[in-house]
């Protein structure tokens, strides 16, 4: 998910607060997982829904995971964000080339709200200034989430891409890095400060908090429609906050696909496809673009 790129571009940036987060006891495992298996007549993939900062008690991964990612030769991910090189690129786009600075980009109001809570999260004001709306408000959401415990290092995608590596498995990208920075410089400069001003709000009313704690239940649940629900409740609060769920999910899903069907249908290797959690919810989620497309879909 483009998220994974942009929580790795925000673990760079190395945020104390990240550092200070606590630990937390395992969860209770799940009667299902966030994992689907797609088959077709040849050949059959595994679909595995991630997300994109965790805790070190999310691992080792339940056992239904390790087994279909132990069967597979190949992880398919929607980025790799350990290629420092494309992730150099991508942090390119999202900061300002001095002397342009966040706060004579945006209303002065505005500005001072994002100061105030990188002040809280002890983000330096230099460092937010740096970022562009879309990204100072990314960093300023993760950094919630490191509030919260949940950091970018020990995000499920990362460490199975950390970990096909040590393994020796084939790893391939759906999208990478630069398709995902084309649809973030595809955002109009009204949607980045909609989208930076939707996440103050989202802050001071708790509502980002919330989301953290419904995102990881419904995921940890491998209930793909109470993680739908949380998004919306997003999406109904924050103005603005479909269209860009709309441009950063949902519309990429045609080509997803179609790149997992050519897994199912021209390859003999088993795939473990990892994309973000919320990829594989709804309607329009790849679970059942898949099974519309004719394929096989269970989940597991």
């Amino acid at each position: 998910m483009i998220r994974l790129a942009l929580a790795s571009i925000a673990a760079s940036l190395a945020l104390p607060v990240l550092a200070q987060s606590p630990a937390a006891p395992a969860p209770a495992p799940a009667a299902r997982q966030y994992l689907w298996e797609v088959a077709s007549l040849t050949n059959r993939v595994y679909l595995y829904g991630t997300v994109h900062a965790g805790k070190p008690s999310f691992f080792p991964l339940p056992e239904a995971v390790e087994k279909a990612y132990a069967e597979s030769k190949v992880l398919a991910v929607e980025a790799d964000v350990t290629d420092v090189e494309a992730m150099t690129r991508s942090a390119k786009s999202m900061v300002y080339e001095p002397p342009a600075t966040l706060d004579k980009a945006i209303p002065k109001a505005t500005w001072e709200r994002a100061k105030k809570h990188a002040a809280r999260l002890t983000i330096p004001e230099p460092q937010l200034a740096m970022l562009k709306p879309f990204m100072a408000g990314t960093l300023l959401a993760f950094a919630e989430w490191g509030r919260a415990g949940y950091l970018p290092q020990f995000g499920v995608d990362l460490h199975l891409i950390k970990r096909a590596k040590e393994d020796g498995k084939k790893l391939v990208e759906l999208e990478g890095a630069d398709a995902q920075t084309a649809v973030i410089e595809s955002i109009t400069p009204a949607e980045a400060l909609a989208a930076l001003e939707g996440t103050l709000d989202a802050i001071d009313s708790g509502l980002v908090g919330e989301q953290i704690t419904g995102m990881v239940n419904a995921w940890q649940a491998g209930d793909p429609k109470l993680l739908l629900e949380v998004a919306r409740k997003y999406n109904d609060t924050i103005p603005g906050a479909a269209a860009i769920e709309e441009k950063f999910i949902w519309s990429r899903h045609d080509a997803m696909a179609g790149k997992i069907g050519r897994m199912l249908l021209e390859s003999k290797e088993r795939h473990f496809v990892a994309v973000g959690a919320l990829h594989l919810a709804g309607p329009k989620g790849l679970v059942e673009v898949l099974r519309k497309r004719g394929y096989t879909v269970r989940q597991l």
